[in-house]
């Protein structure tokens, strides 16, 4: 998983697998899912990410 914070343009990328995005569908608005041929999910894009996350810069990961 890849996680990229473009603080130029305000956008989250969080990268799940190395899939090709076959077609994107904005969830919610400002919410974007991208799917592969097979409708599982690659990617998700968070637009104007500082209104909507906390930190958008900042990254706790953890391991359960």
């Amino acid at each position: 998983m890849v996680i990229r914070y473009d603080k130029d343009i305000d956008v989250i990328y969080i990268k799940l697998t190395d899939g090709i995005v076959a077609e994107s569908d904005e969830d919610k608005p400002g919410i974007i899912l991208d799917f592969d041929d097979f409708g599982n999910i690659v990617g998700i894009e968070v637009l104007n990410a500082s209104e909507k996350i906390n930190q958008p810069n900042g990254i706790i990961y953890e391991v359960a």
